[in-house]
């Protein structure tokens, strides 16, 4: 499948193209930080850049989930840059990238940054950005997402 994702954070929504047709629009909540760029564990904001879907997780606690390829190698560099992660750890973001695979997900820049449906046991307001940094949106959009993009599916987050 010709699938691509693209959230454009300013105006909360995710786009799901197939091909050159655009197959679904839905309205998505942020993380609380959601104006920033993603930078360090722990800043709650959702991360600016090209990605891809590199897990389909269906047993998530938040209903499903498609994990993002965060950090990338612009983070990795930044990261290296800054000193917030090891030449070993800018090392193995890259190699997991160049494999289409998950990068490491335990450094200082964070990671576990996730598309996913709501929790069940504290339902959300859609208007209300309420993540650590994940993208949200309600089940049943999180539903046919899930079940029309496959690892791989390049992922766009805009301002």
């Amino acid at each position: 499948m010709d699938a691509r994702i693209t959230v454009h954070k300013g105006s909360r929504t995710l786009l799901l193209h197939v091909g050159e047709r655009l197959e679904r629009t839905c309205q998505v909540a942020l993380g609380r930080n959601w104006a920033a760029d993603k930078a360090v564990e722990g800043d709650e904001a959702t991360p600016l850049g090209e990605f891809y879907i590199c897990a389909k997780n269906p047993r998530s606690k938040f209903f499903l989930s498609l994990c993002i390829s965060y950090p990338n190698a612009e983070d990795a560099q930044r990261g290296l840059a800054a000193g917030l992660i090891s030449a070993q750890e800018h090392a193995g973001i890259l190699a997991a990238i160049r494999a289409h695979g998950i990068p490491p997900q335990h450094t200082r820049l964070g990671g576990e940054i996730y598309i996913h449906g709501q929790d069940a046991a504290r339902p959300h307001g859609r208007s209300k950005d309420w993540t650590r940094g994940c993208i949200a949106l309600d089940n049943p959009a999180m539903q046919e997402l899930y079940d029309r993009v496959e690892i791989g599916t390049p992922v766009l987050i805009t301002d």
